[in-house]
Parts: structure tokens; sequence; C-alpha cells
């Protein structure tokens, strides 16, 4: 069984669902560990009843350590603080004998144990970003990224474990700061610290808006696979939909607005994920009408999307208009 642990809070849950959701349309045996961060999404989701997953409230999670720090965070530099805990509490509390970490925006595509066959003895498996030449941001951001990490219950993994937890206690926060910036750049040398870390070779695992610019997505019968320059098409894994925005007026804005998004992408991978998201609330809608706490209210109208240099909404230039008809079916 592959052990999944994530976290999020009211306003990502739908993402979280989502994620839920195509972990489970893809078959494999797993089991996924939700730690809610607040009181509401707790509740919520306890009442979807989801066979594969396991509600941790915030409370369980929380030790005298953390909720020393708490204070001094923002919510969202308290969730990075607590990404190595979540692992920890799921490893020695349910006597897993390894656990992945999830960010919630993903959305997977495939089996991930693809991914994780990869470790083979290692204990620890880490993704780059890969980022794509003009948007390199490895110097700031770090060279890996903290969306899938994998550690094994074995004393070469927990040692490196403790080491982040530690790290992360002492400081973390969303400024770049003495070769540091939130709990992402302490991966930056674990290959050379600590010993048993493997970082993932596959490439469809960890296409995001960073990277995305460097491959062509096509359906091949229902399976999206990707392709660089060059290179043998591989299954898509998983995309991390990083900065997807609900905007007004019932739109989105897919990435943040730096990013240029190959059409491919777009069509075939950003709508998919919009009809995850949609079909995310209707479960949630129909437990709890004041579910959806994103800013504007989801119906899905329409997108607009830039097809030139950026992603963005607003500004005058030449747009691909996705309309709910089109973004559904």
């Amino acid at each position: 069984m592959q052990n999944f642990c994530t976290l999020f809070n009211s306003g990502y849950l739908s993402r979280g669902l989502a994620m839920y959701n195509s972990l489970l349309r893809q078959g494999g045996d797993f089991h996924l560990y939700i730690f809610a961060f607040d009181d509401a999404c707790d509740a919520l989701l306890r009442r979807l009843n989801l066979t594969n997953a396991t509600i941790i409230s915030l409370h369980e999670l929380e030790t005298p350590e953390l909720l020393a720090v708490k204070s001094s965070r923002t919510v969202g530099e308290y969730c990075w603080t607590c990404t190595s805990f979540t692992i920890w509490h799921c490893i020695h509390t349910f006597s897993l004998d390894h656990c992945t970490y999830l960010d919630a925006d993903l959305l997977f595509f495939a089996d991930p144990k693809v991914l994780t066959d990869e470790m083979g003895e290692k204990s620890v498996l880490i993704t780059a970003h890969r980022y794509a030449a003009q948007y390199d941001q490895s110097e700031n951001s770090g060279i890996y990224c903290v969306q899938f990490v994998t550690f094994r219950n074995t004393e070469e993994g927990l040692a490196v474990l403790a080491w982040w937890m530690n790290a992360c206690l002492e400081w973390c926060y969303a400024r770049f700061e003495d070769g540091k910036f939130g709990d992402q750049k302490y991966l930056d040398d674990w290959t050379e610290r600590f010993t048993g870390v493997h970082v993932l070779e596959h490439p469809g695992g960890g296409i995001a808006p960073w990277n995305a610019v460097d491959y062509a997505c096509e359906d091949a019968d229902g399976q999206l696979f990707v392709r660089k320059a060059n290179a043998e098409k591989v299954p898509l894994v998983f995309y991390h939909f990083h900065d997807f925005r609900y905007c007004i007026d019932k739109s989105f804005r897919l990435t943040a607005e730096q990013y240029r998004l190959p059409e491919s992408m777009i069509r075939l991978v950003y709508s998919t994920y919009i009809k995850a998201l949609s079909s995310a609330e209707t479960q949630l809608v129909s437990l709890d009408p004041a579910a959806v706490v994103h800013e504007p209210p989801m119906v899905l109208k329409w997108i607009k999307v830039s097809l030139s240099r950026r992603i963005q909404f607003g500004l005058r230039g030449r747009y691909k208009n996705y309309t709910k008809k089109n973004a559904l079916t």
C-alpha cells in the first residue's frame, strides 16, 4: 500500500478533495492521511466518509514545540513548518513503513507507485523543480520542491526527517534569508549531507508552471503523456497547479503571470483540473451549501487564457475563451 499525507484548510478544501479523487481514479492501493488545518475543514471532511482517507485534526498534530512557534508565523509559514511533522506523525502513529507528503494542489494522471518504486533501497525521495531555463529560481527558492517527498521508516530516513523538523522549528519563513526559504531550501544539500537520498528521475513526476514550457502534452486513448524535445514521451503522473487562483467574474488565473504555459497543457491538463475542482465542489456543496469558501463561488463560466507570452486576466490581447460547456465536456 502507498501511504500519503497532505495538509490544507477550508480555503484549499476543493483542491485537496480533487487530489484525493484523482488518486482514487488511478486504482492503486493507497491511503491518504489528511491534516485538516481548521475546524470547518475537519468537520466537512469527516462527513464525506472518504474510504481511503483518515482525517486528522490540527490539535492531534500540534506538539508543544509547534505551538511555541505558531504565533510567530503566518498561516502559510505555519503550514510549511508543520509539513515534516505530518510525515513523522503518520509514520509513528499509524506504524507505517513509509509516508509520502503531497502538496494539496497536485492532481494525479497516473498511479504514482512508479515514482516511489524508483527509490529502490533508498530511504528518502525528493523531487527537483527542474526549472525551465528562463524561470530558474534555484538560488532563492531551492533546487528541490516540497511537493512529493517520501520517507521510509528506517534509521536513515528518520534521521533526515528529524533534522528537517528541527530546522523548520528554528526557522521557516516566507522570505529569503541566509540561504534559507521556507521549508524548501533545506533540501538543497541533502544528497551530500545524508546517505540514502534519491532524486526522482521520472520526467512525468513534477510538471509545473515553472517547467511546463519545456514539455508538450498529448492524449493517447485517455492517458496523458508528456514529452521534452528530442526525448521519448512518458505518462504524466502528476501536475502541480501552483498559484492557480479563483478570480472575479467566475474566472480563473491559471498561474502566476511570469510563466508561459503551452497550449497543450492548457487544453489537456488545466481543463482536466477545472473539471476535477468542479466535481469536488459538487461533493462539498451537496453536504453544505456554504462549504465553498474561496474568493468567488466556483461556477464554471469561462476561463480567459492568454496564449502569447503570459497567462493573465483583465489585460487586452489575444485570449482563448473556455465556456462552461467546453470546460466540462
